[in-house]
């Protein structure tokens, strides 16, 4: 874990026990958390705020991460680090996840310490800036 981290995380999650652990978890951490359940309210809750981190399932009930990711950069409001997340495990999938502009594709399930150190790069990267 980072210690005194005071990232700004927004979490894109459908399911409703996946988003209330990952919330939970990101805010034990020590992160500031914001979340939407869709891409339509993603869309909103991102261009309302500047975050340093986007946490996006690509499997979303109106669209997937992907096209979020593009609709962020098509309006300039993309936040600096994305990690994409989901069930799909291909090769192609995260590749996809990296041209549509994540830094990161996790693979659910995944283990509490992969977030952790994708969050330290995270870190790190905003500390450069």
């Amino acid at each position: 874990m980072v210690e005194n981290p005071s990232l700004k995380v927004f979490l894109v999650e459908n399911h409703e026990d996946t988003l209330t652990y990952l919330s939970r978890y990101l805010r034990d951490c020590g992160h500031d958390v914001s979340s939407a359940r869709d891409m339509t309210s993603a869309l909103k809750g991102l261009s309302e705020q500047q975050v340093d981190v986007l946490i996006s399932d690509i499997g979303l009930p109106d669209g997937d991460g992907w096209q979020l990711m593009k609709s962020l950069q098509e309006a300039s409001t993309c936040p600096p680090f994305g990690i994409a997340m989901s069930g799909f495990s291909m090769r192609s999938d995260c590749e996809k996840s990296m041209k549509a502009g994540y830094k990161h594709h996790l693979i659910k399930p995944f283990l509490p310490e992969d977030l952790d150190i994708l969050l330290e790069e995270a870190f790190r990267q905003r500390e450069k800036s």
